[in-house]
This record gives structure tokens, sequence and C-alpha cells, in this order.
């Protein structure tokens, strides 16, 4: 199975101990990656990704609850600077970019009220890695776009703070994918199984695609 590791994180958390446990003669193979894969050409039975990054012609079963990107940054960044209002306010300020696994820059992409904005947003700083984006907004070095609970304990402790509220809705978020139109395995019907049955007495079960 790929996945990122946001999701490996949640099903080695939530599914991957009950499956072990439940079916001890199985032998689960997890490649934890940034990148987007075709698991078909890749030899994996499944992937894990944010359901809108999941392919039209797969079956997807979404998991872990929705998702929400947020801009934050240090209150010591912000003294003496006026935070951004739109999207568009954030070329007047220092943001601290994110490159992809593929080598190109994220645009951070903000909607609200259907209207929605793709922003090359400017910076000297750029990393590849949601916890050092926090850390390095956590030190005062720029706004940060992340995923919420990458950043939830250093906004509890007031180390950082919430930009762009009304831009950063709550979108769906991690799905397990594999092909539609070819047989599944009994080992990762199972495994679908489990996950369902844990989405339900989580309370975080999505439809099915």
């Amino acid at each position: 199975m790929n996945a990122n590791k946001s999701g490996a994180r949640i099903l080695l958390r939530d599914v991957v101990p009950r499956f072990l446990e439940l079916y001890p003669g199985v032998e689960l193979d997890l490649v934890s990656e940034g990148r987007l894969v075709d698991i078909v050409e890749q030899g994996f039975d499944a992937g894990v990704r944010l359901l809108e990054a999941v392919p039209q012609d797969m079956v997807a079963v979404r998991f872990g609850g929705v998702v929400r990107f947020i801009a934050v940054a240090a209150p010591s960044y912000l003294q003496g600077r006026e935070p951004p209002d739109t999207p568009d306010d954030l070329h007047a300020h220092s943001c601290i970019r994110q490159r992809l696994p593929s080598g190109k820059r994220y645009r951070w992409e903000f909607s609200r009220r259907g209207a929605e904005v793709a922003v090359d947003v400017p910076g000297t700083l750029t990393l590849d890695d949601n916890d050092l984006l926090v850390e390095a907004a956590a030190a005062g070095h720029g706004i940060a776009y992340v995923p919420e609970h990458f950043a939830r304990s250093r906004l509890q402790a007031g180390r950082l703070v919430t930009l762009l509220e009304d831009w950063c809705p709550p979108i769906p978020g991690l799905a397990l994918y594999y092909p539609r139109n070819r047989h599944v395995p009994s080992p990762l019907r199972a495994f679908v199984d489990l996950l369902k049955d844990t989405g339900r007495e989580r309370g975080t079960q999505g439809t099915t695609a």
C-alpha cells in the first residue's frame, strides 16, 4: 500500500494494530512517501491520498475526518505588520513556501463562498516538511500554510496565531483507494472492511466513491 505520511500515521494508529491482530498470517507492506504515484503501474494494491487527489476511476473510502489548511504566523512576526485580510495581501508579506515532492513549489489554495484563489506567495525560505514549516513560522520567519493539526499545539501555546480564517474552510480528508475494475485481493478487502468499521465507531466514515 502506498500512502502519504499523514495517512500512514492514522492507519498505524487506528487500523493496522487491529488488522495484524485479526490476520496474523497476512503481511502488510506500507510505503510512505509524499509524491503521487500510479498505484497500478507501481504494483500497489491500494493507495492513500487526499480525496481530491484520487483518480476518478478508483474506488475511494474516506477516513480520518475532514482536513483544514490554515495560514499561521508567530505574534513576533506580526508585530508592526498589518495582518493579511485577503489572500492577495500575502504578496506584502514574507511567506514560508513549500516544496512539493514533485519538485514544484506549492501555490497556496484558498476558498470563500465559492470563490477559489491560488497564490504563488513570495518568500525567501522554502521547506518540504509540514513540521519544519510550523517550526519556522513559530520562530518568526514568516507566514506558513499547513494542515491545522500540525500547528495545533503551538496555537494552543500562543506561539502561533491563525490568519485568513474566512478563507480556510475544511475540505474532505484522506481516502484509501484502489482500482474499480480489478479483482480486490482478500487481504485488501478485509483491510477496507476494518477501515470502514473503525470509521463508523469513530464517526469519521465518509462516503465510498
